[in-house]
């Protein structure tokens, strides 16, 4: 059965989504809001035709799976198929289809761990452009952060070169009240301040920018370099020791791999006792201990005052966040809280639960971030696109091709626009952190922060016809001075 009140979209790709759940259902409303053509594949009718009615999309009622089904959704045509059901077996197949069929790219949400193990090799043999894991995915953002606790959420772009890091301004900072230009001439390390959150705004400061307190700040530097520039005020930076994982899912499976191989000490409070065992025999390195966490004495008997690190994993939303303030009054612990539903962010922001882990919203933002890249590099040198800090930012990677003309001048004589920050070059493999004496030469990748949407090609970075512009002043062309 087909479902249609779609509006034909003009610029977006041909995208064909298979499941309409947690995931499907992210998705469908961020690419609707893009602009993108989109095509959705469910057997539960009365979800497609409410996601058709609300999105002015094409619904299919059918198995993602078959050829006929496929076929009739415009399998042939299509840029992209995403397969996002709740069964593996299903998603691969999708796609496995859709590759002998049309001529797209494939992506599958794999959530089995057996599976995962095998992604690469699944990949490769099946043609597929990305397999997914939400579990693994969110564990491994988690693992960062307890590598770094002081931030309170890390971003990699660039394909992993490049880390950007978020960190609240305290009232006791050295930093409050002091300009970017003051504190890079006190604090000597190589990190570039590339946007500040105050309230609702985001701005990406200049020199005489001045800090405040409950500043969000984002930096980009590498690990050493991080801990180098915040160990200074006296930022706390070093890597946990121990952490407490309340709920023993596929997540904390993930996230004790991780810890456990980092040389941190883990234990899971369970409440299933069939599941304990389970993970008792996964990880005979952890402690897995079998107790409800809502019962406050059991988790002083586990010692939650003493804990480094605390990460709420539960399946309910309402137990996360009550064990998260509980933790947090009860110890000093750098606090994780997992969220399932969006709908009430604001809300939960105000609760401050240290760092939010949204599963669903991390799995449908790995995917957006390759469409984006994949829609924006049409005719363009963009190699990748992120939107970054609720969308309010994006980091651009440019490939600076051999027939780019690009003259050879030093950052601080180029014609910079402003509200742009030049993050990172990459050169001959290896990535710096620019400063205004840095070029950029024939075969790099350049990393661009900003404000500004819509940038296509890197000759938009630049104010005006190079030929014919004047060096600006390096507070307004290169934004900053923390690095010279």
């Amino acid at each position: 059965m087909k479902i249609s009140n779609k509006i034909q979209s003009k610029n977006g790709l041909n995208i064909i989504i298979v499941g309409c759940g947690k995931v499907g259902m992210t998705l469908i409303e961020q690419l609707s809001k893009e602009g993108h053509d989109i095509t959705i594949i469910d057997k539960n009718a009365a979800k497609v035709q409410e996601m058709s009615n609300l999105y002015d999309i094409m619904g299919l009622v059918g198995n993602g799976a078959s050829y006929s089904v496929q076929m009739e959704a415009g399998i042939e045509n299509a840029d992209l198929i995403i397969a996002v059901t709740a069964s593996d077996e299903l998603n691969l197949l999708c796609c496995t289809v859709a590759k002998q069929v049309g001529d797209c790219a494939a992506i599958a949400r794999v959530r089995t761990p057996d599976y995962s193990k095998e992604a690469g090799y699944l990949r490769e043999k099946l043609g597929l452009t990305m397999i997914i894991n939400p579990e693994y995915a969110a564990a491994t953002e988690i693992a960062r952060i307890l590598r770094f606790p002081s931030a309170i959420k890390i971003d990699t772009f660039a394909k992993g070169r490049v880390e950007l890091m978020k960190s609240i301004i305290d009232q006791n900072s050295p930093l409050c009240g002091e300009s970017l230009s003051n504190v890079a001439k006190k604090i000597k390390a190589d990190v570039l301040v590339c946007a500040v959150e105050r309230g609702k705004d985001v701005v990406i400061p200049n020199g005489d920018f001045v800090f405040e307190e409950n500043d969000v700040i984002s930096i980009v530097a590498s690990p050493t370099e991080a801990r180098d520039f915040f160990k200074q005020p006296g930022v706390e930076t070093h890597q946990v020791k121990n952490a407490l994982i309340v709920g023993g899912g596929t997540i904390a499976y993930y996230l004790a791999e991780q810890l456990l191989n980092m040389g941190i000490r883990v234990k899971i409070i369970e409440k299933d006792y069939k599941r304990c065992e389970t993970l008792s025999e996964l990880l005979p390195s952890a402690m897995i201990i079998h107790g409800d966490a809502a019962n406050q004495d059991v988790l002083f008997e586990e010692g939650i005052e003493h804990c480094e690190a605390f990460v709420s994993l539960t399946g309910i939303d309402e137990e996360n966040i009550f064990l998260s303030l509980f933790a947090q009054q009860s110890s000093k612990a750098k606090i994780i809280t997992k969220i399932n539903r969006i709908t009430f962010d604001e809300i939960i922001n105000n609760f401050h639960l240290g760092s939010l882990i949204y599963p669903k919203y991390i799995t449908s933002e790995y995917i957006l971030q390759y469409i984006r890249a994949m829609q924006n590099s049409l005719g363009s040198n963009i190699e990748t696109l992120y939107r970054i800090i609720e969308n309010k930012v994006e980091a651009l990677e440019f490939h600076i091709g051999e027939d780019v003309m690009i003259p050879d001048e030093t950052l601080e004589n180029l014609p910079i626009k402003k509200n742009i920050l030049i993050a990172a070059i990459n050169h001959n493999g290896k990535t710096i952190r620019p400063n205004g004496h840095s070029k950029i030469h024939a075969g790099d990748n350049v990393i661009v922060v900003t404000t500004l949407k819509g940038l296509q090609d890197i000759d938009d970075i630049f104010a005006g016809i190079l030929e014919a512009s004047a060096p600006c002043d390096p507070k307004g062309l290169y934004l900053q001075e923390i690095t010279y």
